[in-house]
């Protein structure tokens, strides 16, 4: 589901829509456009791939509108024989979400990043039964 461009849309929470995911996604330096909808306020917006090992390890940079920019850390880890553990880690880099970063937006990312990675278990698992 990570080298799916397409399939963003269907896990990232806020995304509505993935309009064009380069060829080559996730090869380091592809990017995706894509529209963010939060209530009436919609915008669009491209993450980009600043590094990654398939299979193991993808790193990305998101632009966020007028809120700048973060980087995001997703790593697999095998687990036991039939399992992988999902490790995801979000930072603001610049612009205003970098200036507000706090104990509280911290809480919001996480509950974010929990809502996201609970819907692409669920993908997961439907598109890849054991």
């Amino acid at each position: 589901m990570l080298a799916d461009g397409q399939a963003y849309g269907e896990w990232v929470m806020g995304t509505r829509q993935t309009c064009e995911a380069d060829p080559g996604w996730p090869e380091t330096g592809s990017a995706i456009r894509y529209t963010v909808r939060v209530g009436p306020l919609s915008y669009d917006d491209v993450t980009t791939v600043r590094m990654v090992d398939p299979g193991r390890r993808l790193e990305l940079e998101a632009h966020a509108g007028w809120l700048g920019t973060a980087r995001i850390a997703i790593e697999l880890l095998p687990w036991g024989d039939d399992r992988t553990v999902l490790i995801m880690d979000e930072h603001p880099l610049t612009g205003p979400g970098a200036r507000w970063h706090s104990l509280a937006v911290e809480g919001l990312l996480r509950f974010r990043n929990e809502r996201m990675l609970r819907s692409l278990a669920r993908i997961v698992r439907a598109r890849h039964p054991r």
